[in-house]
């Protein structure tokens, strides 16, 4: 009996199989990443989960599995941050990309160390960056490269990198801190084949107030500021290199389309005029269901706790991005 018992959780172990027993209602999750794995048939979506040592908050993350993107598994850990790591705290909007046979995770390192001493009335400097670890599976454990260091400057308040292969060459592209720049930017470097380390030096794409959907936001004081979060860079069906961003819209969290002028990473980058979703909810990405349909994901509301991951069908027109109904 034990014997059989023995095979059986072998066997389901094997062929990937697992309980899908939440809906994405019953998950709290910002920034949510749907990364799906075409030869085990299953979707990973990526959460952060800080765990607590001795009273110390060191990040983490976790993977929900899914065959139907309607129901899930329970959380998986797959990351812990390495304790002598350059930075240990929470972990923010992990994403998961498959590049040359291995899984690389870029995930926003925090740490509560002020680095410069803040303007009156603005939020504190703290140290924040992107930084890539590697997996050989999808459910990883997740690696750091030897020197365990941020791939954003050390000294700029960075986060919300993704990557982007064009002709061969990778790329991240991330965010630099309104915190810091009271107009947030989008900033790309050039990384090593191997995403080890930069292989050169930031360029600036384009600002938030560069859109004139982003209509940004007031410190006490009265100084106007603009946020870069959440970046994805999508090519359409006729060639047109997009990006996914998301800011504020009159005061609610939303999500705009860059485009290419050149279709090519380096730009230049003109914003269109109307936001892709403007309902108190971004940070989103795009990805393809394994029947070739194209889906929007994003997190809303987008605070109080009450953060869920929604799906949306979206249409590809070429020059721009269509939204459609929300999946249910």
């Amino acid at each position: 009996m034990k014997k059989s018992l023995f095979l059986f959780l072998t066997y389901c172990a094997t062929v990937g199989a697992f309980a899908q027993n939440l809906m994405l209602k019953d998950i709290y999750i910002r920034d949510p990443f749907i990364l799906p794995v075409a030869e085990e048939g299953v979707y990973y979506m990526y959460a952060t989960s800080p765990i607590v040592e001795n009273g110390v908050t060191y990040g983490g993350m976790v993977a929900y599995k899914s065959k139907d993107l309607k129901t899930w598994s329970d959380p998986v850990r797959v990351f812990d941050v390495p304790r002598d790591n350059w930075l240990t705290g929470t972990v923010w909007a992990p994403e998961v990309h498959r590049y040359n046979g291995k899984y690389y995770l870029f995930a926003t390192m925090n740490s509560a160390t002020v680095w410069k001493a803040p303007k009156e009335g603005h939020p504190s400097y703290v140290h924040r960056a992107t930084q890539i670890y590697w997996a050989d599976r999808p459910e990883g454990p997740f690696q750091a490269f030897e020197n365990k260091l941020p791939h954003t400057p050390m000294g700029q308040m960075c986060l919300d990198g993704t990557l982007w292969v064009e002709n061969g060459v990778p790329y991240m592209i991330y965010c630099h801190e309104w915190v810091e720049l009271m107009d947030g930017t989008m900033e790309m470097v050039e990384l090593k084949p191997d995403l080890s380390a930069p292989a050169g030096q930031p360029v600036r794409l384009f600002c938030a107030s560069a859109a004139e959907w982003s209509t940004g936001g007031n410190f006490a004081n009265g100084e106007r500021t603009y946020v870069t979060d959440g970046c994805f860079l999508y090519r359409t069906k006729t060639g047109k290199l997009l990006m996914i961003w998301s800011s504020f819209k009159d005061g609610s969290y939303a999500i705009g389309i860059a485009e290419s002028v050149t279709g090519k990473v380096f730009g230049p980058w003109r914003q269109q005029k109307d936001p892709l979703f403007e309902k108190d909810g971004g940070h989103g990405m795009i990805f393809k269901t394994f029947d070739g349909k194209l889906r929007l994901v994003l997190h809303s509301p987008n605070g109080g706790g009450l953060e869920r991951a929604h799906l949306f069908e979206i249409e590809d027109l070429g020059d721009t991005l269509k939204l459609k109904g929300e999946v249910k």
